[in-house]
């Protein structure tokens, strides 16, 4: 029934409610096995029908997170990139709609042979070869599968019974089903609750999954006797109880599951050699994020602030940034609607430093140009990413150039002076999915400019999610005007990164530097830009 698979898998699983940190629990358990010297990766099976999330709004499902070759991902993609240090593709992101796409292709091909195409097996089958699929490349010891959605959801459910059929093709030693559930404390009662974990315990059960470690999400410590009681009605082996309270930073959490043995547990049922953790790097991390010395106050400009999860890399690259400078960034997220000329400097007024950004669309352009404004007349470390340094051209063209009607052809398409203007390669383009300028780019730095400096080099490559670029027909005029163009495309000529020559800290960048920005690697740029902003606030000190 079974064959010898080239690397072990993981399949974690979630139950009660969604959000309770699957992808933290996949990307921790993973920073334990590679800290033992496993090559690990980390792929997500999204239920939904959308090929990718990159036609996704962010209010549906927080930021489009790309990787190095230009597929569109959830968010999670960003967390496994984050914890484990390494790249990740799209062969690491599935969505039912990719399943399903990719089925549907083969059967108008003939691949089926006049086959009735089904669920079982058809899908299925495409669904266990894409779970084999990084595992077979002969890359890595293990591969951690996460599940998304919640078992018991009808789009879950081709997902699961493909799990089924892969613990019997993979045999003994080769598959750990891990379940992570939701211990609730009910106030009244005074206690906390193992009966919705049972209940989802055995709803996968239905399906055909034993759960072999479960992980109890839960605000609480779990006494020994509720740990027995899971053990006993879960069927599982009680030090495969896990507990996984809540931490004050996602970044403890495989701290706290090397503290509950998960990594262990996972080596015993994989009959992988056990050995001690190498975590000297994460500790020092964690360190310098627990123990600052300095504090700052960052604005960040967008239209999604009241959603953390649209911004999430950017969240996130400001703490490796603020670990590595061993200062505290506090982040206030400002909505780019409020924001007017007249109220810029009471809004603004206190900062240390201003991010402006990604985003599409025209709402709430006007309120991130005006915040541009105050910041480059006083002198504020300024960083703009994509529509944020396409807002900086605009602002520098409308208020230093004096070109009335500056504009992005992608808000105003008979802008009097079209200083970002749609790709050349764009303006065939009718569909929306997968479309844009998207994944690694090469881009050379000038010598001497500000990036320059961060980097430490002067080529690079960095990632991109964009439609329109800056009109190289104004770059003569506004590098005229103080506006450098330090980061330029070898092939296409396309101004990546712009800065200004007279202000301390003025840099915008056409890439998305925040998804290349890691707990071991912190984005220069990042880096740099809290750097700046730190020696900002002492020039204010009294």
């Amino acid at each position: 029934m079974g064959f010898t698979p080239s690397a072990k898998y993981i399949f974690v699983t979630g139950g009660v409610t969604s959000s309770l940190g699957k992808g933290i629990i996949s990307a921790s358990l993973g920073k334990l096995l590679q800290a033992r010297g496993l090559s690990v990766t980390i792929q997500k099976f999204d239920p939904y029908i959308n090929i990718d999330p990159g036609t996704l709004n962010p209010y549906e499902h927080g930021e489009c997170y790309v990787t190095d070759d230009g597929a569109e991902t959830d968010l999670d993609l960003g967390h496994y990139e984050r914890f484990l240090n390494t790249p990740t593709s799209q062969d690491n992101n599935v969505t039912t709609g990719r399943i399903y796409h990719n089925v549907i292709t083969k059967e108008r091909r003939g691949d089926y042979l006049g086959k009735t195409v089904q669920v079982i097996p058809h899908i299925t089958d495409e669904i266990k070869r894409n779970f084999f699929k990084l595992g077979e490349t002969g890359q890595y010891d293990v591969v951690i599968t996460e599940i998304g959605g919640c078992v018991g959801d009808i789009e879950s459910l081709p997902f699961i019974e493909a799990v089924r059929q892969a613990k019997l093709e993979l045999g003994p030693h080769n598959f750990v089903s891990i379940h992570l559930t939701l211990i609730p404390y009910l106030e009244a009662a005074g206690e906390l609750k193992t009966k919705p974990t049972q209940h989802s315990v055995k709803q996968l059960q239905e399906e055909g999954i034993q759960t072999d470690i479960l992980v109890c999400r839960s605000s609480y410590p779990l006494p020994l006797e509720l740990r027995k009681k899971l053990a006993l009605f879960c069927n599982v082996q009680l030090n495969s109880v896990i507990e996984a309270r809540d931490a004050k930073t996602i970044y403890d959490v495989p701290i706290l599951m090397g503290k509950e043995k998960l990594a262990e547990r996972v080596l015993t049922l994989l009959k992988l050699p056990k050995s001690q953790p190498d975590m000297e790097d994460w500790k020092s991390f964690l360190g310098r994020l627990k123990n600052p010395t300095e504090e700052i106050t960052v604005a960040v400009v967008g239209k999604y602030v009241e959603l953390p999860d649209a911004y999430k890399s950017i969240a996130e690259s400001f703490v490796h940034a603020g670990a590595a400078n061993e200062c505290k960034v506090q982040v206030k997220w400002l909505s780019s609607e409020t924001l007017t000329d007249d109220n810029a400097r009471k809004l603004l007024k206190g900062f240390d430093g201003l991010l402006v950004a990604p985003g599409f669309g025209e709402r709430g352009i006007e309120g991130k140009i005006s915040a541009i404004q105050y910041v480059r007349e006083h002198k504020v470390p300024f960083f703009g990413i994509c529509l944020g340094m396409q807002c900086a051209v605009i602002e520098f063209s409308r208020h230093v150039l004096k070109l009335k009607g500056a504009a992005s052809t992608e808000i105003d398409t008979k802008a009097n002076h079209p200083v970002i203007d749609l790709m050349e390669d764009q303006k065939t383009v009718t569909t929306k999915g997968g479309t844009m300028r998207l994944g690694a780019y090469a881009c050379d730095l000038k010598k001497g400019s500000k990036v320059h400096q961060a980097y430490g080099k002067l080529h690079i490559s960095e990632r991109h999610r964009h439609r329109y670029e800056f009109n190289n027909d104004y770059k003569k005029q506004l590098e005229k005007a103080g506006m450098m163009a330090s980061g330029i495309n070898p092939k296409s000529g396309l101004v990546e990164i712009i800065e200004l020559q007279d202000h301390p800290w003025f840099v915008g960048t056409q890439f998305h530097p925040e998804l290349k920005s890691t707990v071991l690697n912190p984005h220069p740029l990042f880096v740099n830009f809290v750097k700046s902003a730190l020696a900002y606030k002492k020039t204010k000190r009294p």
